[in-house]
């Protein structure tokens, strides 16, 4: 657990920013990807930290990818 608390942020960062850089080289889907990763370790991340910021700021980007994940897989 502890491992977790020290580098899931840092790993789940690495992917969002990942991602963003695919988005800005319009590499489509694998920005989507890599973003949504990053976003759900930031996500639990807050939660295990009890940081309702985090928790509300990236909790809310996981419906977001959802809906990019659906229009790419339909």
């Amino acid at each position: 657990m502890n491992f977790i608390k020290l580098y899931l942020k840092w790993i789940s960062t690495s992917f969002v920013l990942i991602g963003i850089l695919l988005t800005n080289l319009n590499i489509y889907p694998l920005n989507i990807f890599s973003h949504g990763i990053g976003v759900v370790g930031w996500t639990i991340a807050g939660l295990l930290n009890k940081d309702k910021a985090i928790i509300v700021n990236f909790g809310l980007q996981i419906p977001l990818f959802l809906i990019g994940y659906i229009n790419f897989f339909t």
